[in-house]
């Protein structure tokens, strides 16, 4: 059962229980269908703050998906206990269609893409942090490993709108600044560039690295 890290104060603060006793707490989740498998003090990374915090570890299902994240732990826990009717209130306007377009050539390497866009979203550093925590989460059990999926995430307001494309392209043809850095690479510099990375991205650049092209999504811009 993967097991989650969460800042007491943060759940308990969400779920609307700040005063709710660790073996209330133990108790509850138990009969909601998770484990507390530890209790721990350590400086937590998702938070503005320095300093300790009381983190409690539980144990999750492997198919709760939704449960990796505090957010997520949060709402299921508000229904179960009757505070909330829906786990995940959010509205879906109608807005200016966006579109992604897909090129065949994708076939002979990563052959699906899926696309959402939120709006009106407020990222705090430590809403962000909590994201990206589950992405990688979701990278390592649902995405196999990233062999099945790999998820992208980007500011909407940094690229043209609409007018996406995904397609195959001679790792010669890929070209932009990575993440983080300020280099200009192709993607045949990215791979010698990641190479060194055992511990982060290198470890997944066997998955495409031996193909002729490599799969790119551009905006209209390129």
């Amino acid at each position: 059962m993967p097991t989650v890290s969460v800042v007491r104060d943060t759940l308990l603060e969400m779920i609307g229980c700040e005063s709710m006793s660790e073996h209330e707490f133990d108790q509850m989740i138990f009969d909601f269908g998770v484990e507390l498998d530890g209790v721990i003090e350590e400086a937590e990374r998702f938070m503005e703050d320095e300093g300790l915090k009381v983190v409690y570890k539980i144990d999750v299902p492997a198919n709760r998906y939704d449960l990796l994240c505090v957010e997520g732990l949060a709402a299921a826990l508000r229904c179960y206990l009757g505070y909330s009717t829906d786990p995940l209130p959010f509205k879906a306007p109608v807005t200016e269609e966006v579109t992604m377009t897909v090129d065949p050539s994708t076939l002979a390497v990563r052959p699906y893409v899926v696309c959402a866009v939120l709006r009106d979203v407020t990222m705090t550093q430590r809403i962000y942090n909590s994201f990206i925590d589950l992405q990688d989460k979701l990278h390592q059990n649902i995405g196999r490993r990233r062999t099945l999926v790999a998820i992208g995430t980007h500011d909407m307001d940094k690229v043209e709108q609409n007018g996406f494309t995904y397609s195959a392209e001679n790792p010669e043809d890929i070209v932009f600044i990575p993440l983080k850095q300020t280099e200009t690479m192709d993607a045949n510099g990215l791979m010698k560039f990641y190479e060194e990375d055992k511990a982060g991205l290198g470890q997944y650049l066997y998955i495409i690295r031996d193909k002729p092209q490599y799969p790119v999504i551009r905006d209209r811009n390129g």
